[in-house]
């Protein structure tokens, strides 16, 4: 049975149970009113408790059983006597399985394989027999979580504190989803890091200056000398950190204080959102732009100043058309932090006799400052995370220089190098792209400490 079914079931039955109780509820007030009496809460209150402890049990098992009944129906057509044909592993036996599961569904009209026919009417069979059971289990459970809360419902019952306390524990667990997903990564990150620092020393790959991994070496030896990863981190931060903040904290910021001091009205109105759809402008456009035009105009511009065999793929191209992508991360956060700023700092400065030059750089800007530090952080961690304009313009060579004319990469390029392909998760070269993700994660959190550090220090200085 389908998911969609069982999780329309639950919810059908959360509203029968909020009616059921919602009536219970109206008795009680109607009793009340007549003796002159109030109730503990509203008829709302009692259909609520009811409905969210029949809703939440049956969608937790709904869940679980989405999960389980997938193999639970495997295994039960494994152990029916056609299942004797199948081979006893590899590909070709879960492709014999599939395609008999997919007939059995209807999402395919035959099977290929005639081995997979004999499975079909097996896979039905388990199939109606586990729905049963997911239907009956579902009822059941609605039933007796209604039944407990049905029977708590009284006139002085204090329902609405209890539904409070279930939502309240509810948006708990929402907030945790973050906190959990993020442990989870740093986690996996961690057990996989380690596991590649059991092979190559963690100085080597931290300090080393030369990067060539070789997925096809041998694992035993896992050649240290070639994991330096130092030409990675440069990459990343002189394409992402230097060359693109440069393009874009000067013009999104200048943006920013034009469009919410100097623009007119109308013309705001048109220019911001011409300048946000920037921000939704796919990637690998921008890495057609960068290969087609941008790269090929500096490696013009190069030879024209006497360098020689310039390449048409740059650190420079590369940085300047990723900066120019996230020009509306910081445009957008500085125009909101100082549209937020209150009118009366303004009116005081230019009462006092600043020129309105004075008044945006000494008073708007720095009261300002934590959305717009914030405005970076987030444009700076979008240009690390970039991968697509890299590949194309400025190449897959791990290259340590200063020179922008010059092929880099960055971090995340190598990371999908490394994890693509045919290689074995048991080989450093494939371990290599968790340490350098785990990397990257140490140095973006670093980041986001310094930034807090910073917002903190000036709104205080300025509450």
């Amino acid at each position: 049975m389908q998911p969609t079914i069982l999780l329309l079931l639950a919810l059908g039955l959360g509203l029968a149970g909020w009616l059921a109780a919602r009536a219970r509820a109206w008795t009680f007030r109607r009793n009340a009113v007549a003796r002159g009496e109030r109730i503990g809460s509203l008829p709302v209150y009692h259909a609520w408790y009811v409905a969210l402890w029949i809703a939440i049990p049956t969608l937790l098992f709904v869940i679980v059983w989405s999960a389980i009944a997938p193999g639970l129906v495997t295994q039960s057509v494994l152990a029916t006597p056609a299942a004797e044909q199948l081979p006893a592993f590899g590909f070709e036996r879960t492709n014999i399985l599939n395609e008999a599961h997919a007939v059995a569904t209807g999402a395919a009209p035959g099977v290929f394989n005639p081995v997979a026919q004999d499975l079909v009417e097996p896979y039905r069979a388990a199939i109606g027999r586990y729905s049963l059971i997911g239907i009956l289990v579902t009822l059941a459970i609605a039933f007796l979580a209604g039944v407990l809360a049905f029977l708590r419902l009284k006139p002085d019952f204090g329902a609405r504190t209890q539904v409070e306390r279930i939502v309240m524990a509810i948006l708990l667990l929402a907030s945790l989803v973050a906190i959990l997903t993020t442990v989870g990564i740093f986690g996996s990150l961690i057990f996989e890091t380690v596991r590649f620092f059991g092979m190559v020393s963690p100085l080597d790959f931290l300090f080393g200056t030369h990067w060539s991994p070789d997925p096809m070496a041998n694992p035993a030896n896992p050649q240290a000398d070639r994991y330096g990863a130092i030409p990675l981190f440069w990459g990343t931060i002189y394409i992402g950190a230097i060359i693109a903040m440069i393009v874009a904290i000067p013009l999104g910021l200048m943006s920013a204080i034009y469009l919410t001091q100097y623009a007119d009205p109308k013309v705001r109105a048109w220019i911001k959102p011409t300048l946000e759809i920037l921000a939704g402008v796919p990637t690998v456009v921008y890495g057609y732009f960068a290969a087609l035009t941008i790269a090929p105009a500096i490696r013009d511009f190069a030879a024209s100043l006497g360098v020689s065999n310039p390449s048409s793929e740059s650190a420079l191209a590369a940085g300047l058309v990723m900066g120019v992508m996230i020009i509306p991360f910081v445009s957008s956060m500085a125009d909101d932090s100082i549209a937020a700023v209150p009118q009366s700092m303004r009116d005081g400065s230019l009462a006092m006799g600043a020129t309105t030059n004075e008044t945006i750089t000494r008073v708007l800007v720095p009261a300002a400052l934590p959305g717009i530090v914030a405005g970076v952080m987030l444009a700076v961690s979008r240009a690390i995370g970039e991968t697509m304009i890299v590949v194309m313009a400025a190449s897959t060579a791990a290259n340590l220089t200063g020179n922008p004319l010059e092929a880099m990469t960055t971090v995340t390029v190598q990371i999908v190098a490394m994890l693509t392909g045919e290689g074995s998760f048991d080989h450093p070269a494939t371990l290599s792209a968790f340490a350098l993700g785990f990397v990257l994660f140490m140095v973006t959190l670093g980041l986001n400490f310094v930034a807090l550090r910073v917002v903190k220090r000036y709104r205080e200085a300025y509450e």
